[in-house]
């Protein structure tokens, strides 16, 4: 469904519901942040060689078959 589409079936509802409408959406972003703010997140590599210590024990080939038994 697009922006569009949720526009208009607001148009459509009586103006009494329009503020929970306006509520829920404030829900959402509180919850999970609106678009802008996610687009403005940078990723970093802060986490980059951490597991180094681990080379000794495991080839990645390794870490990667440990990983799906985790799952």
């Amino acid at each position: 469904m697009t922006k569009e589409e949720i526009e208009n079936k607001i148009q459509d509802l009586p103006d009494y519901l329009v503020p929970e409408v306006a509520d829920y959406i404030d829900f959402l972003i509180s919850k999970y942040g609106s678009e802008k703010e996610f687009q403005e997140q940078e990723l970093t590599f802060e986490w980059e060689g951490e597991l180094s210590h681990l080379s000794d024990k495991f080839s990645s080939v390794d870490l990667q078959h440990k990983s799906k038994e985790w799952r």
